[in-house]
């Protein structure tokens, strides 16, 4: 699976690896190979139910390291919380620190004690290359120890991420790729090639999903070119094709992507039931909700449903204290049948094992497509006149996506903030894609970071104000590099 065993470097000339080695990382990545099924100690015909957490780690980077802001180098928000002067930020640091390595931990005492945890993990590249940076790198060694040792690595699975934590929908869609193919990159870097070749799972920052229909397409696309085999959605942010609500689902589903051009993709989608409160895997609440249910039919063929939940890894008390008691309570109890906990990837092998293909998966669409294409089959219209009809009838409408923060627009009000971000998008294509560039190059390298750390979602989920002008920052140190170096 993967091509050779030597490692990128992880961090060159002071930026992180995160372009330049295109071609392995494609050979990594795009296999059809089972690459849990053969490692489980689980068997499909025990397993009445099952439930799957995944753990969301993320810090952005800022420029903050320095008193100008104009000058100040790059920085992670973790190491500016930990050289700040209130003792709140010095103390959260270290928890912070702490929570994003203890799971290495958890998952060898309890796999040393004959015991069979599951987690699925997701870091952001902001997160890997600041820890890094900042001098914490052991919190990546420790992880390796899951991650690279045959006696550990059943146990968890790490899902691919846009490296940037950008969110989708007001990502310009060229920048899809780079995205995902960096946190390929980096996160090869550091775990090694075999380990990537291992990322089939895709969780979408603030579990985003967009809903316009070009937009779902390339990025769906774009998934599949990086080889996912399948992402994490959020129940609430997509519809039956007829437009109802979910009603299964606890059962994989297809997520359907039709553009205007009548081109049409599907990917297999997991569905994180609805509800982003920490507490509900700090509780390891999915484990109860599985005890509950029972072997469903898909297509004639008797599976286990799979409780799936989502959540900030460190964020919160009740994630920073009662989790570690949870994660080992639930686990001390559970065997390898009845009620056990499967990770994504594993559970789409052993059902697909079990006679189940993508194809008998329930067809999905992002939510309010229903409404969308019953006015395009009316006629042949355009995309935007028929999104303008549409919201004319219906003023709570919209083609924004939809989160875990779906009251939040992710582009009203933060217009400031993305037409810097939409505009270095447009200078970096225009100066670099018409052109043959050394991606291992300094400057490209340089470019890339820049655009990458741009987009990051924090610049306007946290608000106007400071976050604002890190954005607005960084926009104006990438567009000076692209202007004076290409």
């Amino acid at each position: 699976m993967a091509p050779g065993r030597k490692r990128m470097p992880e961090i060159a000339e002071g930026l992180p690896t995160i372009c330049g080695f295109e071609e392995k990382v494609t050979a990594t990545t795009n296999h059809t190979e089972t690459v849990f099924k053969q490692a489980t100690n689980l068997s499909l015909k025990n397993v009445q139910s099952a439930f799957a957490i995944t753990l969301h780690m993320h810090q952005p980077i800022i420029p903050a390291g320095g008193d100008d802001l104009s000058t100040a180098s790059l920085i992670s928000n973790l190491q500016h919380m930990s050289n700040g002067s209130k003792d709140e930020d010095k103390y959260n640091a270290s928890m912070f620190i702490w929570c994003y390595s203890r799971i290495a931990d958890f998952i060898r005492e309890l796999v040393d004690q004959g015991k069979s945890p599951r987690v699925m993990l997701d870091y952001s590249g902001n997160l890997l290359w600041g820890l890094r940076q900042m001098g914490k790198g052991d919190v990546l060694e420790n992880l390796k120890t899951i991650t690279c040792d045959d006696r550990y690595s059943p146990y968890m699975e790490w899902l691919g991420t846009m490296w940037g934590h950008a969110v989708v929908p007001s990502t310009p869609i060229p920048d899809f790729m780079l995205h995902l193919r960096a946190w390929q990159h980096h996160f090869a870097a550091i775990f090694g090639w075999e380990a990537l070749s291992r990322v089939k799972g895709f969780s979408p920052p603030e579990m985003h999903l967009p809903n316009h229909p070009d937009v779902c397409y390339e990025y769906v696309k774009a998934l599949k070119t990086c080889g996912y085999k399948w992402l994490l959605l959020q129940e609430h942010t997509v519809e039956h094709l007829d437009g109802t609500p979910l009603s299964r689902k606890y059962l994989p589903h297809r997520l359907i992507a039709r553009n205007s051009k009548g081109e049409e993709l599907s990917i297999t989608a997991l569905i994180k039931t609805q509800g982003s409160d920490t507490k509900l895997v700090a509780q390891m609440q999915p484990f109860y909700e599985a005890k509950g249910l029972s072997r469903m039919d898909l297509n004639s063929i008797t599976i286990p449903p799979l409780v799936t939940q989502i959540s900030d890894g460190e964020n919160g008390g009740v994630m920073m204290n009662e989790f570690p008691q949870g994660f080992k309570i639930v686990f001390s109890q559970i065997a390898r049948e009845g009620v056990v906990s499967m990770n994504g990837t594993e559970y789409l092998e052993l059902i697909e094992e079990a006679g189940c293909t993508p194809d008998d998966y329930l067809p999905i669409q992002p939510l309010h497509q229903h409404v969308f294409w019953k006015k395009m089959e009316e006629g042949k219209r355009e995309v935007d006149e028929v999104l303008a009809e549409i919201k004319r009838e219906n003023h709570r409408f919209h083609m924004e996506g939809g989160s875990w923060t779906n009251n939040l627009s992710w582009v009203k009000g933060y217009e400031n903030v993305l037409d810097p971000i939409n505009t270095l998008s447009v200078l970096f294509h225009k100066k670099l894609d018409t052109r043959s560039i050394e991606k291992k190059s300094f400057n490209y390298r340089n470019a890339l970071l820049y655009l990458l750390i741009s987009q990051t979602s924090c610049f306007r989920y946290w608000g106007q104000g400071i976050w604002t002008d890190y954005a607005r920052e960084i926009c104006r140190r990438g567009t000076e590099i692209l202007t004076k170096n290409f």
